[in-house]
């Protein structure tokens, strides 16, 4: 069960599509936390450094540097959501940015569905202490 659901549902047994459909609400919130709670700005300029990391390429880039850290489950699951068929590509991202973008999101749905959000945060502060380096 999710950290905050009180459905229960087995993630394992879900498409990659559906665990990107969560994923992507789950990355979201978690970059919204960050930048808040970075500094108190106005919400036009919170919304803009919101929407730049949670585009495709900024997606992509942050999957580069996880995927070293992943378990083998872990790699199973993002290696499914992007070789996962969508229907449609956004016009500013290329395909390869699109479908690691999905793979990031379908990874971090079923952690977050399998209850497992301490996780998420975990590769996000490594992710962070790497581009710090």
């Amino acid at each position: 069960m999710g950290v905050l659901s009180v459905y229960e549902c087995e993630p394992k047994n879900l498409s990659p599509l559906t665990l990107a459909f969560v994923g992507d609400g789950v990355y979201d919130l978690i970059v919204r936390e960050d930048v808040v709670c970075d500094a108190n700005r106005p919400v036009k300029d919170l919304n803009k450094l919101k929407v730049e990391r949670v585009r495709c390429q900024a997606q992509a880039a942050l999957m580069q540097k996880l995927e070293y850290l992943l378990t083998e489950e872990e790699a199973n699951i993002y290696k499914r959501g992007r070789n996962a068929h969508t229907k449609h590509t956004p016009k500013s991202a290329s395909t390869a940015d699109y479908h690691t973008a999905t793979g990031l999101e379908a990874l971090f749905g079923y952690l977050y569905l399998s209850g497992n959000i301490a996780r998420i945060k975990e590769l996000c502060t490594k992710a962070a202490d790497i581009s710090d380096n």
